[in-house]
């Protein structure tokens, strides 16, 4: 994989870091935590679910792209309430 991408489309790294930074102006002062844990979560819903549309609901196919083996996919799956795509 490319570390490249169009001139028109910024790295995920990019888009992740302004939405980050936004939360943390939105939240000012207040005190925040399991921040790290937010985060992720927020971030491998979608992933998951981009993937699985990707595979056409293959799980072997998701793992396999998504560098997971099969039992990790299935446990995420599970805690997001993605089994039955």
């Amino acid at each position: 994989m490319s570390d490249e991408h169009p001139k028109d489309q910024a790295p995920l790294s990019v888009h992740v870091e302004r939405s980050v930074n936004e939360l943390l102006i939105q939240l000012g002062e207040e005190s925040m935590t399991d921040l790290y844990e937010m985060v992720i979560g927020e971030v491998e819903r979608p992933l998951l679910t981009a993937v699985l549309i990707r595979t056409n609901g293959n799980q072997t196919q998701a793992a396999h792209m998504l560098g997971l083996n099969r039992g990790t996919l299935r446990k995420k799956l599970k805690q997001h309430g993605l089994l039955d795509l």
